[in-house]
């Protein structure tokens, strides 16, 4: 009976021998060999892959070398799985296993010597290359793209760019198995068995192989015969301005750089903050495109060396930190340049590169943008202290037990205690108050309060102290040592029906009490006017039932939240509570005591004052030049507390406004809509309850078939409350029905266009809106009409 191990022994046997025929297994794979079996469960199985396919490929000529590369491909994967726990990874071990004893039973009994190995590699090496003739390769290939001859030849010059591709790759494989294996003898024995002439044809056929180091548009490190995009003037330019300047420290001798190219400003940030590798390729060509594609905007760059406009880096300098510079107004807080005006242009290029780096790192930091701002400021500070120094030095904040690491110092204390909160929220079915989200951390750097963090991080603050698994109820209890929510918490309630749309709600029924109080004095006269000053006790009331709802959902952040938040919450809620009392009191006073009383003048001036400081601050706020103006002066503290006064400061939305002919539109539009609809509602449904209200009040000894406490000698209040609550319902519906009423217009002028005739505009409200409309009025003067029958019986 076979063992598996036989069994993979012989099928990898086959495999190897299909593959060196050419014959595909089925239309959809091709065999591959050993190299096509890596389980993806090995972390760096592209590695190890690469490894295998050279072996395949080398197996003919040299088996030696193929069992070299086959141990050197097993070791790794024993090191990224030392038991075999990964899918497939057991397996994998066995068959490579089987072909190393395979390749070892071709020997002639002789034991393995790692010495002897190393010497074979670069024997081998160098008879690859001059068998290939790597030295020409690049040259042919680049004299028939340069003479055009290719373009009825395409298959030739296919098959070219091919073998150039497989013969670097095979080169870089060997290459980098050579510089791994030195590294486990001693380093005399390596400087004896590397010669520095064979170091520099290895250094010089890695930086050769374009194809192979991996990049996305523009490959800056390594040399390109192929890519134009290289060899345009403002991609040259955007590289040449990254270069590394005189003023920089120094780099350490033992920092590697590409042999294609020297060093520059990111990779300065590359050693002090200990950025990881491909995030640094990444934004140097993410840079390279922003200055690049800035320039193309301002015009074309002529020379030999040329050089990026002084316009172009400036404006990819403010795009860029925009969000830094508007938060350090918000705060206030100093930005780390002193003066933008005398910032040098290799002063701002360090800036931006440094902040993309920090945002190519962040993971879901990035989703806490004003984070990104706090530790781009606290960075850059410590980057001036060390761009004094003659040679770089490691950033303190970034130093780890393992080297420097900016993610693992920076980005994953704040990453773990996000992830940790994300976990307490039960798979979602948490109350929202039982677990921070995004918001709620980065709304913690809208104030002055965030630097409380330190920097580098201060572990022991609240703000990262872990939630405990148990805790499912409000996070913010005073005492505390973890902070809740930090502005907002939602809270699941049908009041928000009054609380998030408390302004139309104030709006809509003190029309409906002013549009009432004039169909009762049968027009505008004297008494009309005393009685609709009814409305400012009304409107102080509704605020006061607002302000009390503010302080219910804002329940469970008061302990966090910014105390300006906090201090206008109940500022608010004290001074609605004074004016409702002082308000009603004076217009109660001013019914008894009649208009010439002093009470009734201290109401009229109460009343006056208030309107106009609300009507002159709504007009500024309407004018774009204040606007602007505001947001110059926002560091004063005159114009913080105007405009906290008027509104809570939020860092999200400042400087939001719409154009002044927008606004007038707008006005417009709703002018229209109100318009129609209060004067429906004035004479199809208020005028005509006068009447039957007056009669109804009238009744002295109504005989009610129900028990009644509330009309028996009060005017038969239930009755009217009966009688006009439908007609309230109706008036506050109305506005949706004339809004759709104006949006069906418009949706027939965009669909059906401005020459149809009006007739078919008729025929198409009838079908879509008026048929709806007509069957609610028609209900509801039988309604009216049954009432008004009622009463006169």
């Amino acid at each position: 009976m076979r063992t598996p191990e036989t069994n993979w022994e012989r099928l990898v046997r086959a495999a190897l021998r299909l593959e060196r025929l050419g014959v595909v297994v089925s239309e959809q794979q091709p065999v591959s060999g050993v190299a096509g079996n890596v389980p993806s469960s090995l972390t760096n199985n592209t590695h190890i892959d690469e490894i295998l396919r050279a072996a395949d490929e080398i197996e003919d000529e040299d088996p030696n070398i193929a069992r070299i590369l086959c141990e050197h491909a097993y070791s790794l994967a024993q090191n990224l799985d030392p038991n075999s726990e990964g899918r497939g990874v057991l397996q994998f071990k066995t068959g490579l296993m089987s072909v190393i004893k395979q390749k070892l039973a071709k020997r002639d009994g002789r034991t393995i010597d790692r010495s002897q190995d190393i010497a074979r590699l670069q024997e081998f090496y160098k008879h690859y290359r001059e068998k290939n003739k790597v030295d020409e390769l690049r040259e042919d290939e680049m004299k028939m793209r340069e003479s055009g001859v290719f373009s009825g030849n395409l298959g030739e010059l296919e098959r070219k760019t091919l073998k150039r591709k497989k013969v670097f790759a095979t080169l870089r494989v060997l290459g980098t198995v050579l510089e791994e294996l030195t590294r486990e003898m001693a380093p005399d024995a390596v400087q004896n068995l590397i010669s520095e002439e064979m170091k520099r044809v290895m250094e010089k056929d890695a930086a050769m192989t374009e194809d192979v180091i991996p990049y996305n548009i523009i490959p800056l490190d390594t040399q390109s015969i192929t890519n134009a995009i290289v060899n345009l003037p403002e991609v040259k330019a955007a590289i040449l301005s990254l270069k590394y300047y005189a003023n920089l420290p120094k780099l350490p001798s033992d920092f590697s750089l590409p042999a294609t190219r020297s060093a520059d400003v990111l990779d300065l940030l590359h050693y002090v903050f200990g950025f990881q590798k491909d995030n640094v390729s990444n934004q140097r060509e993410h840079i390279v495109h922003l200055l690049a594609n800035e320039q193309s905007r301002f015009g074309c760059v002529l020379g030999s060396e040329p050089k990026i406009d002084e316009t172009a880096v400036t404006s990819v300098f403010k795009k860029s930190l925009e969000n830094y510079t508007k938060w350090c107004n918000y705060l206030p807080l100093q930005p780390v340049w002193n003066n933008m005006e005398n910032l040098s242009r290799e002063k701002k290029l360090l800036y931006v590169s440094l902040y993309f780096l920090i945002w190519g790192e962040a993971a879901n930091i990035r989703f806490l943008p004003e984070c990104l701002c706090y530790i781009f400021h606290h960075m850059a500070r410590e980057l001036e202290e060390i761009l004094r120094q003659p040679i770089a030095q490691s950033a303190k904040s970034c130093i780890s037990p393992d080297g420097v690491s900016f993610l693992s110092q920076l980005i994953f204390p704040l990453y773990d205690v996000i992830a940790a909160e994300a976990a307490n929220n039960d798979n979602g079915r948490a109350p929202h108050s039982a677990w921070r989200n995004y918001d709620d951390f980065n709304e913690f750097f809208w104030s002055l309060r965030c630097f409380q963090l330190g920097w580098p991080w201060m572990l022991s603050s609240p703000f990262f102290t872990k939630p405990s698994k148990n805790t499912m109820g409000i996070l913010s209890s005073g005492g505390s040592k973890h902070y809740g929510k930090t502005s907002f918490v939602e809270h699941r309630t049908f009041l928000h029906l009054y609380h998030s749309f408390h302004r139309l709600w104030i709006f809509l029924f003190m029309m409906f009490q002013g549009l009432t109080i004039i169909a009762f004095n049968n027009g505008v006269n004297s008494t009309t006017i005393k009685q609709v000053l009814s409305l400012g006790p009304t409107y102080v009331v509704m605020k006061f039932i607002e302000s009390v709802l503010d302080i219910l959902m804002m329940y469970g952040a008061f302990s966090t939240s910014r105390r300006s938040a906090v201090t206008r919450i109940f500022g608010r809620f004290l001074w609605f509570s004074v004016a409702s009392f002082a308000v009603c009191y004076f217009y109660i006073k001013a019914l008894q005591d009649g208009s010439s009383s002093a009470a009734f003048r201290i109401y009229i001036f109460m009343i006056g004052i208030y309107a106009a400081y609300n009507l002159f601050i709504g007009f500024l706020v309407r004018i774009p030049f204040c606007h602007r103006l505001t947001d110059l002066c926002y560091r004063w503290r005159i114009v913080r507390l105007v405009r906290w006064l008027h509104q809570e400061h939020y860092y999200v939305g400042q400087g939001m406004y719409e154009r002044t002919i927008d606004y007038i539109k707008y006005v417009l539009f709703w002018l229209v809509i109100l318009g129609g609809k209060f004067s429906f509602a004035y004479f199809l449904q208020i005028k005509p309850l006068v009447s039957p209200t007056k009669t109804i009040v009238n009744f002295r000894d109504l005989q009610y078939s129900w028990h009644d406490l509330m009309s028996r000698n009060n005017h038969n209040a239930l009755t009217i409350l009966s009688l006009w609550a439908p007609v309230f319902a109706v008036s506050v519906v109305l506005i949706c029905c004339f809004l759709c009423f104006l949006l069906q217009i418009a949706a027939f002028e965009h669909h059906y266009g401005k020459n149809k005739s009006y007739p078919v505009l008729v025929g198409f409200l009838m079908n879509h809106f008026l048929a709806d409309l007509l069957t609610m009025l028609m209900n509801y003067f039988r309604y009216l009409t049954d009432v008004y029958r009622g009463v006169k019986t």
